[in-house]
């Protein structure tokens, strides 16, 4: 295969122009030779600057050619300037292309009036992504005096062709001393960034993240150098150097990052075919492909490239963070008078910003790099750390060695910060993103940028982690008695909550190592505290805490907590109200620091039912179980108490409930048994079915129920759950009962597609409770699977189904597991699947997790018994494979999860 022909030299496209030749096709192809040769070498891993420099350069040949072609370079009163990135030199290979036609004054309009339109007319042909604008210099100054961005694009005005003295005077006529002082453009410039940070909710870490516009992104890089330009006239970042604002290794740092940041943006233009700056899912995947990520036993090869990006883009975003404060103290606070406050012969206070006493306070005393955070914590005065006891710290935290990880007063320091009235959590990640929380705990170093290629973990493991004690901090103040109002009761009730805080930073600190991650991060725990000299006791709750960390989620969202049983094997888990108070705080401060999606009202009732039904448990004594006969005994009375107040005959009563099994009245309330029950014996005709819903509650009852008692047969979960999808419904529960003269007691837990509860007694209630009857009288019509369109992020993370089953510990019934991508129409071809087997459904729990749900269904076979027989086990489990991930149901897999 031979070669691409090279692009052409300026000279021999200006003589291929002259003589003739077609313009558009000529343009066209030389802008085709220079795509393809670029490209070519950045897929031979050619320096990154020197590609983005050679476009710019070779775009501005083209276009010097084109201006001479239209006869635009005669008049010195008229100059082609490119203005923006491209001023810069930078051009990416869709990066849009910023043209100033500067003019002298009016007089130079009319003369080039149609050679001008004739010019940026053959741009447009050339599908170049021109931005252009035609002004004279006292437009020029006008407009930028009025907008601070075209006032930053024509700093960098660069001259392509025409008098470089009409740039000149631009520069001249747009200077500080004319529009934009210094000052006023740093606090505006200062402005953008931070509401372009909260755009992003002042985070370097999310699922897609802007490379140009999220924290420690380029344009955090681009910032700095526009701030330079105009206040210290730099022409270059190096000079920054000089100047004293950063040292040589900073400044390195700084190219290094923007050099990634770079080729990862050159990658998306090319893989996208257009501009693009969000690294989306699949350019994720593609991106680690090309640059030569793999699979280890560590991880996917994507989550090895993104824990690249997002460790580049947390230390950009310290030296943005470090440059800003001295370009705030030069420029803003030059003359702000100075007031110190003396902490002790280690630390002071410089107007709000604590600082280092001396440079060599670090070399004398290591332990202060874990002391400077204590002190912030333990006052509410303190700002921030200082730009150059920020610079003094990341010089310094190599003296984090084992020496001074067994060093009882750091490590007391550490404890002594956990305990810190105040921001506890954001001094936890200053420690993290200064280089000294990965190095006093290693364990925590490794998970820094780490992250889970999937929709469920939005943040990676370390933000998560910050976030998760942000949480606790957080339920700890009185707005949180509205959102959490029973975390904000237990974690009042905990004694030590520093404890409670060592627990969330370790919870997930073993992730990535292969193994359960609960068993090893329990051990590092453990090592950890004994390193803090905590006494046994608290050594053991914080490793306990760890190491079941995931189970009170586990319990409330895919066992029965209706079943008496299965909370007093949570009871006997947590043994005692202080575990259980501890285990239920750091469960909701998890839940809420994974995904912003994942607490809803349904999860909040689940974690909360559990959380006060234990409570019940353990003060009854884990010594005195609730006898099942009096517990049905006193929900039967209670019931029929409230059937006699609303005038029903106990009679009529008693013949509906001899129907029932005794696991209706374990599992239900009282006032649910007397609403089911009013409601039947009130049939006109005794095989019509009773359809009734249910308003949601108060915060401890979100949800809408939907009731439905109607003759027992093979297709019926099958249809109410098509049903339930066409209707727009998403199932979270439910709970189904048989009774002995063939009828079904079924309620389905469900909310609408935005996560609201049906509205009662409306329109929308009255249409779902005509749909279900109609559909379950009588007839063996299924309906069809529903189809939606699938969203574009779940395209990516397919992956083939998961069933696990397994028979219950009562012998009652098996439980099966199903782990599947989302979709709709899911539960309708389970259910088909389950008619196919003759399966009865006794309770159901449906939790989406992201891209993917975990649903367990308690089942028995036809006769009620748990499927034991190994092959029609793994039949039902193939069948339900086959069904969810046949026919394209499910997107082609683009990675594979390991397992956990």
């Amino acid at each position: 295969m031979s070669e691409p022909a090279p692009p052409w030299s300026e000279d021999e496209l200006a003589a291929a122009l002259a003589s003739g030749v077609a313009l558009l096709p000529t343009v066209r192809e030389q802008l085709a030779r220079v795509g393809a040769d670029l490209d070519r070498r950045f897929l031979a891993e050619e320096d990154i600057r020197t590609l983005v420099r050679e476009r710019a350069a070779r775009l501005d040949a083209i276009l010097r050619c084109l201006w001479t072609h239209h006869r635009l370079d005669a008049d010195p009163r008229i100059a082609l300037l490119a203005v923006g990135g491209y001023g810069r030199g930078e051009l990416h290979p869709h990066s849009d292309i910023d043209l100033l036609v500067l003019l002298a004054d009016e007089s130079a309009r009319v003369p080039h009036t149609a050679a001008l339109e004739a010019f940026i007319t053959c741009l447009w042909d050339t599908r170049l992504a021109i931005g252009h604008s035609v002004r004279t210099l006292a437009e020029c100054r006008e407009v930028a005096a009025a907008d601070i961005t075209i006032a930053t694009a024509l700093m960098e005005a660069r001259t392509i062709r025409g008098d470089d003295a009409l740039r000149a005077r631009l520069a001249a006529a747009t200077a500080p001393e004319q529009i934009w002082p210094s000052a006023e453009f740093f606090r505006a410039k200062w402005d953008e960034q931070k509401a372009r940070h909260r755009k992003f909710n002042n985070t370097e870490y999310n699922l897609e993240p802007n490379i140009k516009g999220c924290p420690g992104g380029l344009r955090d890089v681009q910032t700095v150098g526009w701030v330079a330009k105009r206040h210290f006239h730099a022409a270059s970042t190096l000079e920054l150097v000089a100047r004293g604002f950063l040292n040589e290794a900073e400044y390195h740092a700084l190219m290094r990052g923007q050099d990634f940041l770079w080729r990862i943006r050159y990658g998306l233009h090319m893989l996208a075919g257009r501009a693009e700056d969000r690294l989306l899912f699949d350019h994720q995947l593609s991106l680690a492909r090309l640059f030569g990520y793999a699979d280890d036993e560590r991880g996917l090869a994507v989550e090895h490239f993104m824990k690249d990006y997002f460790r580049w883009v947390l230390r950009l975003g310290v030296l943005n963070e470090m440059l800003t404060q001295l370009f705030d103290e030069a420029i803003l606070r030059a003359c702000e008078p100075v007031d110190i406050y003396e902490i002790n012969q280690r630390f002071r206070v410089r107007n709000g910003y604590l600082e280092v006493a001396h440079d060599n306070v670090f070399r004398h005393s290591p332990w202060a790099l874990i002391e400077m955070f204590t002190l912030m914590a333990q006052s509410d005065f303190i700002t921030a750390p200082r730009a150059s006891t920020i610079r003094l710290v990341h010089q310094s935290r190599r003296l984090i060695d084992d020496a001074l990880r067994r060093d009882p007063l750091a490590n007391r320091l550490f404890l002594q910060l956990l305990a810190s009235p105040w921001r506890v959590a954001t001094q936890l990640d200053r420690m993290k993103r200064y280089g000294v929380l990965g190095r006093f705990v290693p364990e925590f170093g490794r998970i820094i940028g780490q992250t889970q290629h999937d929709l469920f973990h939005v943040y990676s493991v370390d933000s998560h982690t910050i976030r998760v004690v942000r949480n606790m901090r957080m339920f700890l103040l009185p707005r949180a008695r509205e959102e959490f109002p029973t975390a904000a009761h237990a974690i009042k009730r905990l004694p030590r909550p520093e404890l409670l805080y060592l627990a969330g930073l370790f919870h997930d600190i073993a992730k990535g190592r292969g193994g359960d991650h609960s068993e090893l991060g329990a051990l590092d725990a453990a090592a950890f505290c004994r390193r803090l000299e905590l006494s046994p006791r608290e050594t053991n709750l914080v490793a306990w805490l760890v190491r079941n960390h995931l189970q009170m989620s586990t319990t409330a969202q895919r066992k029965d907590i209706s079943d008496p049983e299965v909370i007093e094997t949570f009871a006997r888990l947590v043994a005692d109200q202080m575990h259980l108070d501890h285990l239920y705080t750091l469960t909701v401060a998890d839940i809420t620091a994974t995904n912003p999606t994942l607490w809803n009202s349904w999860r909040a009732s689940l974690l909360h039912s559990l959380y006060v039904q234990t409570k019940r448990a353990l003060r009854r004594g884990l010594e005195n179980p609730p006898d099942r006969g009096e517990r049905i005994a006193e929900t039967r009375a209670a019931a029929q108490n409230l059937l006699e107040g609303r005038g029903v005959q106990p009679q009529r009563v008693e013949a509906l409930w001899a129907q029932m099994g005794p696991d209706y009245f374990l599992r239900e309330t009282a006032v649910d048994i007397a609403w089911h029950s009013e409601a039947i014996l009130a049939r006109g005709e005794p095989e019509t079915p009773v359809v009734l819903t249910k308003a949601a509650g108060s915060r401890f009852d979100p949800v809408t129920q939907i009731f439905i008692y109607t003759r027992d047969r093979d297709h019926l979960f099958a249809v109410i759950t098509a049903t339930m999808e066409q209707l727009g419904l998403n199932v979270h529960g439910a709970r189904l009962y048989s009774s002995a003269d063939h009828h079904t007691l079924d309620t389905f837990f469900v909310l609408e597609q935005d996560g609201s509860p049906v509205p009662p007694d409306g329109p929308r209630a009255a249409q779902i409770r005509h749909a279900l009857s109609e559909h379950l009288g009588g007839t063996e019509h299924y309906l069809d699977v529903v189809q939606r369109h699938t969203p574009r992020a779940l395209k990516h993370f397919a992956a083939p189904t998961e069933t696990r089953l397994a028979t219950d510990p009562s012998g009652s019934h098996s439980i099966l597991e199903v782990m599947t991508p989302d979709r709709a129409g899911l539960l309708a071809r389970i259910g088909r699947v389950f008619l196919a087997f003759g399966i009865k459904v006794r309770n159901a729990r449906i939790t989406t997790l992201g891209e993917r749900v975990e649903d367990v269904f308690f089942i028995t076979d036809a006769a009620h018994r748990p499927i034991e027989d190994p092959a029609t086990a793994d039949g039902l489990q193939r069948a339900i494979r086959e069904a969810l991930d046949r026919d394209g149901n499910a997107p082609a897999a683009t990675a594979t999860r390991r397992s956990p």
